[in-house]
């Protein structure tokens, strides 16, 4: 019996601190679009020079998003099929958490914790370059990780492998 005073407890934990590390993603995408006749694509200079983030974090970005869209069978080209666009958003998440708990007829006080954590959101862009429409959008939201450069490359990689995980989009015929 004393175990299960400690279970609710100790799957909070876990829970917070699982979801804290994880990238949350969703996209959205035109739904009559032919996502197959895209095979080369560049970059929109333009709309990634007004990202509001270091360029060293462009380009690592941009490197990610390039090895992902080559991984998928799309080149590089000066006369793309789509043009890459980006831009991010960032915010300090506050998560407040109450640590009291009841257990076997008595309240117990752990008081009121307070927490903030940078959370960055990255939108990933894709736009039929001949119609010069937005096609496909990918946003990932996750904690920022700021203490190396290696941390920041592995989240980035990570962000945005998970964001182009799900492109192209799987279209469901009806």
């Amino acid at each position: 019996m004393k175990n299960l005073k400690f279970t609710p407890l100790l799957l909070i934990f876990v829970f917070v601190l699982t979801s804290c590390s994880s990238v949350r993603v969703v996209s959205d995408y035109d739904s009559v679009t032919d996502f197959t006749k895209y095979k080369t694509f560049a970059f929109y200079k333009p709309g990634i020079d007004k990202a509001k983030i270091s360029d060293l974090d462009k380009k690592r970005i941009m490197r990610q998003i390039e090895a992902n869209l080559k991984a998928k069978g799309l080149t590089m080209s000066k006369e793309p099929d789509m043009l890459v666009s980006l831009f991010t958003k960032e915010k300090e998440r506050i998560d407040v958490y109450n640590n009291n708990f009841y257990g076997y007829g008595a309240w117990y006080g752990g008081g009121t914790s307070v927490s903030s954590t940078p959370e960055g959101t990255l939108y990933i862009d894709l736009i039929d370059r001949s119609k010069n429409e937005l096609i496909w959008q990918g946003i990932g939201k996750g904690d920022l990780i700021m203490s190396s450069v290696e941390k920041k490359e592995a989240r980035i990689k990570e962000i945005v492998t998970k964001i182009l995980a799900q492109y192209p989009p799987v279209v469901k015929t009806k």
